[in-house]
């Protein structure tokens, strides 16, 4: 089978496509025929590097994948050759008291796949090999491709919005990086809960398709003054939740966006890690800090209900041959893109913008 590895960090460049060992499914595996897999910011840190993480080296990639499973191991009793799956990329060993009550993400053993694991893992690759707990079925009614750019940004975001921030009915909610894998489910899974969304981006087209997505006002942060503009927009209330990703550059204008006992979810930091915080602030406001890392299952399958109603829908920048994916990696961090973009290691489709 072909694949994407690189055997050093560095640029888009370290990215090689290869002949690779076909895997075997294990007693309670599958193997999964990949059909498409959405690039994450996982993709990039990985093939980067990041401090306090050691990657194992040659390294495969991909956290959001969906294809076909061809294969079984002879203890697999909940799905069967030929199933339409995606995957649910959190690896951890389902016996300890926090994976049994629905923590995986607190399990010493939790891994992500194509993160944090070894050579053998990851999606940039033809078939791969799985857990069973770790794929679960997708509708006929979705392709493979909206199946790959749902996967992980879509647990993440209702672990962010709905577990953690516990957002309700008419509620306002800032959302940074709107047209981002997380940012496009955000404002939907706000809109489910009847929220009042401010999407904020980086150019027109990107707010456009927030408009389309359900986002009720949209913010320019190259053209506007977000805080100000906020204000004007809240009657100078301040909003209730502030969905955060992108770290140092959007900390203090978010802080200075929340209303009084507004709480503020945050899951990434791809503009830097190290924010600072006026403790007055914070005490003053009775505001509330949550971090969010990743999901699990439950929350993953809660999602993807109103997939199937066709609630939450996917944002597709492009889709790229496998092959291409230094040129996915450049585009990917070019920001310029509106919605996921997506690899596929078989036959692909031309590229195209789902709004």
């Amino acid at each position: 089978m072909k694949g994407v590895l690189f055997y050093e960090h560095g640029g888009p460049e370290v990215l090689r496509y290869e002949e690779m060992e076909e895997p075997e499914a294990g007693e309670h595996e599958v193997v999964v025929r990949i059909k498409a897999v959405g690039m994450n910011y996982n993709d990039i840190w990985a093939r980067q590097g990041l401090p306090g993480i050691k990657f194992t080296l040659p390294h495969i990639p991909g956290t959001d994948a969906a294809g076909e499973i061809v294969q079984i191991g002879k203890r697999v009793t909940t799905v069967k050759v030929g199933d339409r799956v995606a995957v649910h990329p959190i690896l951890s060993c389902r016996i300890c008291s926090d994976c049994t009550s629905g923590r995986e993400y607190f399990c010493r053993n939790t891994r992500v796949w194509g993160f944090q694991t070894g050579p053998r893992m990851g999606g940039y690759v033809q078939y791969a090999n799985l857990p069973e707990a770790n794929v679960f079925p997708i509708p006929d009614t979705i392709t493979y491709e909206e199946a790959a750019s749902l996967t992980a940004c879509l647990g993440t975001s209702w672990h962010m919005l709905v577990t953690r921030a516990r957002i309700q009915p008419g509620e306002t909610v800032l959302i940074w990086g709107a047209t981002s894998g997380i940012g496009t489910t955000a404002i939907q899974i706000a809109k489910l809960f009847n929220a009042r969304v401010i999407a904020v981006a980086g150019s027109d087209e990107k707010l456009e398709a927030a408009r389309q997505l359900g986002a009720d006002e949209t913010i320019n942060y190259r053209t506007e003054n977000v805080f100000r503009t906020v204000r004007k927009l809240t009657d100078k209330r301040g909003v209730d939740v502030v969905f955060e990703h992108t770290g140092v550059n959007t900390w203090n204008t978010s802080i200075q966006c929340m209303a009084y006992g507004a709480r503020l979810v945050t899951c990434g930091n791809t503009t830097g890690f190290h924010a600072q915080l006026d403790l007055r602030v914070l005490f003053w406001k009775q505001l509330s800090l949550l971090g969010c890392h990743s999901m699990n299952k439950y929350e993953v399958q809660e999602g993807w209900k109103f997939v199937k109603t066709g609630h939450i829908k996917p944002l597709i920048d492009r889709i790229l041959p496998l092959e291409h994916a230094a040129e996915a990696h450049s585009r990917f961090e070019s920001d310029n893109r509106v919605g996921r973009i997506i690899l596929t290691p078989w036959e692909a489709k031309s590229a195209y913008n789902y709004v």
